[in-house]
Parts: C-alpha cells; sequence; structure tokens
C-alpha cells in the first residue's frame, strides 16, 4: 500500500505520478522512482531530518505539474524517466533495525525491478539500506559509492549503537555489499574523524577528498579522478549527497553544519557530471532538516540534487541511443 507523506499532506515529487510500492506492475518500466525514508533516528546533534523527504518533493516556485525541461540538458528527466513516487516507508524512529529492514526491503524490489532508486531522506543512517539494497541487486561487491560529506560517517560505534548517521560507511564496507577501495569521499573537513578511524580508512583503501585537496587540485580534477576509480571493476555507481558538504552559508538547514565546504553551484555540478558520466544505479539526498532551514534555502538545494541527478541520468539515457542533445552553453557536454 502506498503511504504518501509520513508527516505530512501527501504529495509527488514535483507533480509525478503516485503509485503503489506494492504493485510493481504499476511502475516496473519507470526509469526511476522516488522513495521516501523520514528517518531521524541516527542523528547525533541536531535531528528533524525526518522532515526532509517532504520538503524535497514540494520546495519549489514552478508548477507541481510533472514536467521540469532542464535547461543545461535539453532533456526533460520527469518525463524522460516516466518518474513516479512510491511514497514514504514507514520507519518509526524508535525502533532503528525495523525501519532499516523497511527501507532495505523497498530499495531491493525496485532496483531488482531494474528502475533507479532516488531516496528522499532522512538522516545518513539511511545509506546502509539503500546502498544494501542496490548491491542484493547488482552483486555484491559490484557497487562503488561515490559519498559527497562534510563527514566520513565511518564510526566504529555512535553512542555505544553500531547503526546512526555516524556509522553507516563503516557498516557497508564490513558487510561486503560494497568494497573499501571502490569508496570515494569528496568535500570532507573539519575536526571528525579521530586517527584511529581515518587508520580504519586507510586500511580499507577508502580515497577520501578533503576540502583542502579540493581546493588546491580543483573540483573538476578531483572528479576526474573519483570517476574512474569508481567505474574501474564495478558495475554500478552509487551516489550518497549529505548536504552538509555545502557550505552552511548556503545549506543551513542541517543537523550538523561545517563551515568551509563546497558551494551549492559546484555540488549541482558535480551531480550532474557523475550522473552523465557513470552507471548510476541509486541515489539518495540526506541531512536536509527544515527546522533548522531558512527560506528554505536548504530544501531547494535538495529538490535541485535530485533534479540534477535525474536529468544526468536522462541525457546518459539518450547519448546511449545516440540522442542527446548538445547545448553549446554547457561545457560539461563538451566531449560526452
Amino acid at each position: 500500500m502506498r503511504l504518501g507523506n509520513l508527516y505530512g499532506p501527501d504529495a509527488t515529487f514535483l507533480g509525478v505520478p503516485g503509485a503503489d510500492p506494492d504493485l510493481v506492475q504499476e511502475w516496473s518500466t519507470a526509469g526511476a522512482a522516488i522513495i521516501g525514508a523520514p528517518f531521524d533516528g541516527g542523528t547525533s546533534h541536531r535531528s528533524g531530518c525526518r522532515f526532509g523527504p517532504q520538503a524535497i518533493r514540494t520546495t519549489d516556485y514552478l508548477p507541481h505539474d510533472g514536467k521540469r525541461p532542464s535547461l543545461a540538458l535539453g532533456v526533460d528527466p520527469l518525463i524522460d524517466l516516466a518518474v513516479v513516487d512510491l511514497g514514504d516507508v514507514e520507519m518509526p524512529s524508535g525502533e532503528t533495525e525495523t525501519a532499516l529492514r523497511r527501507l532495505e526491503e523497498r530499495v531491493t524490489t525496485v532496483a531488482g525491478a531494474g528502475v533507479i532508486p532516488i531516496i528522499l531522506g532522512g538522516d545518513h543512517t539511511i545509506a546502509l539500506p539503500d546502498v544494501t539494497g542496490v548491491a542484493r541487486h547488482v552483486g555484491w561487491g559490484r557497487v562503488s559509492v561515490i559519498h559527497f560529506d562534510a563527514h566520513a560517517d565511518t564510526g566504529d560505534s555512535q553512542m555505544g549503537s553500531l547503526y546512526g548517521h555516524g556509522t553507516p560507511m563503516r557498516r557497508l564496507i564490513e558487510s561486503g555489499a560494497c568494497r573499501g577501495d571502490r569508496f570515494l569521499q569528496i568535500g570532507l573537513r573539519g575536526y571528525w574523524p579521530e586517527p584511529a578511524t581515518l587508520d580504519w580508512m586507510a586500511a580499507q583503501g577508502m580515497r577520501s577528498f578533503e576540502m583542502t585537496e579540493i581546493v588546491r587540485r580543483g573540483l573538476d580534477d578531483v572528479l576526474d579522478e573519483a570517476i574512474r576509480i569508481a567505474t574501474d571493476d564495478c558495475d554500478s555507481v552509487f551516489l550518497s549527497v549529505d548536504v552538509d558538504v555545502v557550505d552552511p552559508g548556503s545549506a543551513p538547514g542541517t543537523g550538523t553544519p561545517e563551515p568551509g565546504g563546497l558551494t551549492s553551484r559546484q555540488l549541482l555540478d558535480a551531480v550532474r557530471r557523475i550522473a552523465m558520466e557513470t552507471p548510476l544505479g541509486g541515489v539518495d539526498v540526506v541531512e536536509v532538516s527544515p527546522p533548522y532551514d531558512h527560506a528554505e534555502i536548504t530544501a531547494y538545494l535538495g529538490n535541485r540534487i535530485v533534479l540534477e541527478a535525474l536529468g544526468g541520468i536522462a541525457w546518459r539515457r539518450a547519448a546511449q541511443r545516440g540522442e542527446a542533445p548538445r547545448h553549446p552553453s554547457d561545457p560539461l557536454l563538451q566531449g560526452h
């Protein structure tokens, strides 16, 4: 049965058709499906991102008509991919393992139907079931991860628990769902993790691009390396975007803000490029916390991250058919 928004009135992402997740025949021909994951039981500081899916779905000044033609790419991803919204997964915040299991089951079903799951969080704990669900379809260890975040999220435990928004990346690698040497992190900065956790990350072969390196080398050069590694000896890429990768001046509505991050423009360009150049098997956008937002700045960013990812997927599919439009004003399209 389809559950609209767990914490608000039913609304689909920008007006795309809703579908019942239990009736696979209703949506199995879609290119991508929106899944809401309204869970913030794993937060360690400011909560509120359980309201993220609703905000990401509805925050826009344009009509909610299920259409969004991209100026940059010459595609309309909502139409071209026949995007549907499967509503929210019921995720009780006081029952973490139950909540994560339900989400993993939903993602596994969607990925298994050949549809790309686009998951709206929720805190970053949900990356564990999100990537695991895709790996169950693509193959254990056959999914690489490109992870935008201010924080590594590789803690061994969080307040004595194995599950929280500071631990999912370690759990994913420990389980074998994805390989440490195909796990790319972009935008790390600040004052965590501690040396012992950094040593564990290095032992797994993880590649972390801290903001200091991004500033020194430039984001395009970093993306060149990340995309090369992610697409080497893996069959699919999962893109996980924590909005706190962006400087909190441009994304204040998040639980653990860390000054000195990417600009919103840099992140949107990067998401678009990754979607255009890699075989995405899934995407999640997490840590949008409306109670701490101002003028819906962060909700707008979350909405546009989803649209850029979908636009890149639609463009890539058109290119594979030999039909991709090329817009002369967008240098990202040159040579692709």
